[in-house]
């Protein structure tokens, strides 16, 4: 059997993210989005989730590029000056897995995430983590132990299966071979919570049009699918930005798209 869910990634980055999120579970395929507490545009966003009862809302866990809920004064080893953490996720990681102070200024900010996620009053439906450094182990364990405490029962482990993607047209490198048995370990971590079977998006990143969203329905294996975007319903300043390539504005009208499984 399979089953097939669209979900959106940084929700509460800016208001046009917000605006997309919404009119996509209104009038579009989307069911699920991951909010970036620390986030310009969070509250907007809370607010807006409030309104739509079809939408299932969790954490996206930011522990790079992207703003810290503590700030520096309380990250010192794994955040610039103006409390951001670096878009440097090799250096940063290396920093996670070898540093004390890094690993526990980083369970700190998990721990802080967490609450002020529970503080908005949305419930956690699941989590996942901004651009999948759930995959690095050190997060992975913070994670899934902290979320476990605010009552976390869902995780997005980014698995995409490389036979389907090499069916697609698409060159699978050993690296991502590498990375996709990696998530098996993943997988045995986060037991007992709930995990889609596979996750598309991550190939695509940035560019999850129509027509690869519809030919990629047409190669699903069996079991539960999340499919997640990146939509916005127009580029902004802080877009352009940070995600200079990505197509936020397709992969909006890719959601508002009707698909057939």
């Amino acid at each position: 059997m399979r089953q097939v869910f669209f979900s959106a990634d940084d929700f509460g980055l800016t208001e046009t993210v917000n605006e997309a999120v919404e009119l996509a579970n209104r009038k579009g395929c989307l069911t699920q989005a991951s909010l970036m507490v620390a986030a310009p545009a969070a509250a907007d966003a809370v607010r807006r989730a409030k309104m739509l009862p079809g939408l299932k809302v969790g954490l996206h866990l930011v522990l790079v590029d992207g703003d810290s809920m503590l700030g520096h004064a309380r990250l010192p080893h794994i955040t610039g000056p103006d409390g951001r953490f670096s878009a440097n996720q090799a250096a940063l990681g290396v920093r996670y897995f070898f540093s004390l102070a890094a690993r526990r200024q980083l369970r700190a900010e998990i721990e802080a995430q967490f609450a002020a996620f529970a503080a908005t009053g949305l419930e956690l439906h699941h989590a996942d983590a901004h651009k999948h450094f759930l995959l690095h182990p050190t997060i992975a364990r913070m994670m899934i132990e902290v979320g476990r405490k605010y009552g976390l029962k869902r995780l997005r482990v980014p698995a995409e299966p490389p036979e389907v993607m090499a069916a697609l047209g698409e060159r699978v490198s050993l690296g991502e071979r590498a990375l996709y048995g990696w998530t098996k370990l993943l997988r045995w971590q986060a037991r007992g919570l709930e995990l889609p079977d596979q996750v598309f998006g991550i190939k695509w990143s940035g560019h999850m049009t129509r027509e690869r969203i519809a030919r990629l329905l047409e190669h699903l294996p069996e079991g539960r699918t999340e499919i997640y975007t990146h939509p916005a319903t127009r580029r902004d300043e802080a877009l352009l930005k940070l995600m200079p390539g990505y197509e936020h504005v397709v992969e909006f009208e890719a959601l508002l798209a009707d698909y057939h499984v």
